[in-house]
């Protein structure tokens, strides 16, 4: 978020905090000459919108945010929500004024997505909203919730993903739609155990920082059908799995995909909400330097689909030149593609067609635009800045035959939302007429493609353009809830592109990854694990590996289902730059005096193996059970009360599994039982899941932090408040 800077030169002066946003940019300063005159002439909205898109750019982006997860996990959340949090928000009055509640997007599938719009100081000063603000902090870290733009929720919804589908993110970082995306995968999970999909979600970024901060969000949902590469999309290199012939043999084939997501690196001007800075710094070559780029990238894309595949191209950009300028492009380049219509899909979400005229300019301070490329090269403009132009960034002469008012285009009045842009694309099955030409729905002649230019590199500043995941961006729920909680917010700085080597190159330096090798299935360490875990026969062992060149079982072992594990046997995974794949499941745990090291089930592995655990090994807890392991770190056997400490102290020293079926504890409800990992010492359990995610479900159960940390941090506040 841009703030206003402090520019009193007198020593000794401090500005007090703000609580009302008004240490944001004034609207009197939310001008751009440039701007205007730009999206004036492009006639983006008809001319009696004008002044109100105008003002909805001027106005803070309310917060917005979605219930993440499995669907069965989500809806139980969602309910909470719903039917404890919304009630309790409904009649706040602060200062004399009645404060709105949290209120579901009307278009999100299901109502899973929200929007709200409070200022930050009700969050710190209204008891019903402090308390909302503590649970939205924790869900989040524990990936339950997911703060992101509402707009940008878009491109997974239309992309139409099921469990077999082979997907690609090819600008993936930092993850919200790929987190979308991955639950499509695992939409049959249920709320204990999640499934092995038989598809594949490839997620990829340029940017090797970028990847580590998409692995992070990823790991929020642990999949054995992830796989994390950090190249430049662009020039995305073929990937070899084995294919079958036609006569039952194999041979190594290029992987193509069902569904691909291009939510490529834009200018980043629907954003404008949120990122103020935007309007001191736009300017049209931004859009016009990254329009080659978009179109290198989609064309890759669609050289990696399947027939019958779908494609969906994103930006957070209004400008035609990033979004309508791309689409016609690449369509001339493959006419195998064609735009489909998606408008009664989300009836509720308003939106508008794809532009089919528009006007670019090379003129830097667009006061003028051209109808065409050809007048602009008449024109007494610079050759400099004729030469950063192609054919390209104006509509083809065939523009009508393209359907590009089957694109959307999502502005800021139409629902109090950001700009964005999307586009769906199908590869449809080339037929071979008698001449051996092939025809589609919309036939063109080899003679009627254009030539891309050469990828030219580009000169990156200190304004440089912004990545069109503008997740990262996104200050929604800053307002709402603190930066440090946000790991979406920590690398703004990131946001922006690089320089060539390190965003647009093979992947941004050297590539220091450790590689991924199988264990075999009689590995004598991992025969132990199974056994002293209770692991069945049918568990897919086979497919356990370790990050580690000698294939040793030295620390963590993760699972990967059947199409990862051909893509790792296949595929150097430098080539590949393969940062991360599959889900961690065990972890070595170091024992007591008297004890050998043994490996256990991790929290996030738990739901992927406990499909495959002896249900007779489970232990059976109660509410009063849970709200011991919850209130204190390493409670002793005997604090329990029978039977369940009976059960407790007979169990070997360890790692185990322990199901709370739903109940009731004075007042504290669990509406669905709740399956955990404890490890077990001599004398006393452990509950192994991390602090964060600890009071979460303190907070979602017992409506309050009980465990040791949320009790140090309210004696700490006690104090504050007291001096």
């Amino acid at each position: 978020m841009t703030r206003t800077k402090n520019k009193g030169k007198g020593k000794g002066r401090s500005r007090k905090p703000q609580d009302d946003r008004s240490d944001l940019i004034e609207k009197i300063d939310m001008q751009n000459e440039r701007f205007y005159a730009y999206y004036k002439a492009q006639k983006i909205v008809p001319d009696e919108e004008w002044d109100l898109f105008m003002d909805a750019l001027r106005q803070h982006l309310p917060t917005t945010f979605r219930v993440a997860g499995s669907r069965q996990t989500a809806n139980t959340l969602n309910a909470t929500i719903k039917d404890v949090h919304v009630p309790s928000l409904s009649n706040v009055i602060f200062e004399g004024q009645q404060i709105p509640p949290p209120v579901q997007i009307p278009w999100y599938p299901d109502g899973l997505a929200w929007h709200f719009n409070v200022p930050k100081k009700v969050l710190r000063r209204s008891p019903e909203f402090k308390k909302f603000h503590s649970f939205l902090v924790f869900e989040t870290e524990v990936g339950n919730i997911s703060r992101q733009e509402g707009v940008s929720m878009l491109p997974p919804l239309f992309l139409d993903v099921e469990p077999h589908h082979r997907v690609m993110d090819m600008c993936a970082a930092p993850g919200s739609k790929t987190a979308q995306i991955l639950e499509a995968l695992h939409a049959r999970d249920t709320i204990t155990s999640t499934s092995i999909p038989s598809g594949l979600l490839l997620a990829n970024d340029s940017d090797n920082k970028r990847t580590h901060l998409l692995i992070h969000q990823s790991a929020r949902l642990p999949s054995p059908a992830l796989m994390v590469t950090n190249l430049d999309a662009s020039n995305y290199p073929s990937i070899k799995i084995p294919t079958q012939n036609n006569n039952g043999t194999t041979h190594l084939g290029p992987l193509l995909f069902d569904r691909i997501l291009c939510d490529v690196p834009c200018s980043g001007d629907g954003t404008i909400r949120k990122n103020m800075g935007i309007w001191k710094s736009w300017q049209t070559m931004d859009g016009n330097g990254l329009h080659g780029l978009q179109v290198r990238i989609l064309l890759r894309a669609m050289k990696m689909l399947k027939d019958d595949g779908r494609i969906v191209y994103s930006t957070c950009s209004l400008n035609p030149v990033e979004n309508e300028a791309v689409i016609a492009e690449a369509l001339k380049n493959n006419p195998a593609f064609e735009l489909v219509d998606v408008s009664s899909q989300l009836p509720q979400l308003r939106r508008r067609p794809g532009l089919t005229i528009w006007r670019a300019t090379a003129d830097r301070s667009a006061a003028t635009t051209f109808e065409s490329y050809e007048e602009l090269m008449n024109s007494s403009l610079d050759d400099s800045l004729k030469a950063k132009m192609t054919e390209g960034h104006w509509p083809p002469k065939d523009v009508d035959t393209l359907n590009l008012s089957r694109c959307m285009r999502i502005y800021p009045h139409l629902q109090d939302s950001g700009g964005f842009f999307v586009a769906v694309l199908e590869k449809v099955k080339k037929l071979t007429d008698e001449s051996g030409g092939s025809s589609s729905e919309r036939k063109r002649e080899a003679n009627d493609l254009i030539e891309l230019p050469e990828p030219k590199k580009q000169r990156m500043t200190s304004e440089a353009p912004y990545l069109a995941d503008d997740d990262l961006m996104t200050d929604g729920l800053v307002e709402a809830v603190p930066n440090e909680v946000d790991s979406m917010d920590t690398e703004k700085g990131s946001r922006k592109l690089r320089s060539k080597k390190e965003s647009l190159g093979k992947g941004g330096g050297s590539f220091k990854e450790n590689p991924y090798t199988f264990l075999a299935a009689n590995d004598p360490i991992l025969l132990t694990c199974i056994d002293r875990l209770h692991i069945t026969s049918n568990f897919p062992s086979s497919n356990v590996l370790v990050r580690n060149p000698e294939g040793d079982a030295a620390r963590s072992l993760y699972l990967v289902n059947d199409i990862v594990k051909a893509v790792i046997q296949n595929n150097d995974y430098n080539r590949i730059r393969l940062t991360a794949a599959g889900t961690k499941v065990f972890s070595k745990q170091e024992a007591g005096k008297g004890t050998d090291a043994q490996f256990r089930v991790l929290g996030e592995g738990l739901p992927v193996v406990l499909p495959y655990i002896d249900p007779a090994s489970v232990v059976i807890g109660d509410m009063a059970t849970l709200k011991t392991l919850v209130e204190s770190y390493y409670p002793l056997c005997s604090a329990f009360e029978e039977p369940f400490r009976g059960v407790a102290e007979a169990r070997s020293p360890g790692s185990h599994i322990i199901r709370f079926p739903f109940g009731e504890l004075e007042g504290a409800l669990l509406s669905h039982d709740l399956v955990l990992p404890i490890w077990k010492s001599n004398v006393s359990l452990t509950l192994m899941i991390d602090k964060k995610a600890k009071s979460a479900l303190s907070l979602r159960l017992f409506g309050a932090d009980i465990t040791t940390a949320g009790k140090d941090v309210e004696a700490m506040q006690l104090q504050r408040e007291a001096r």
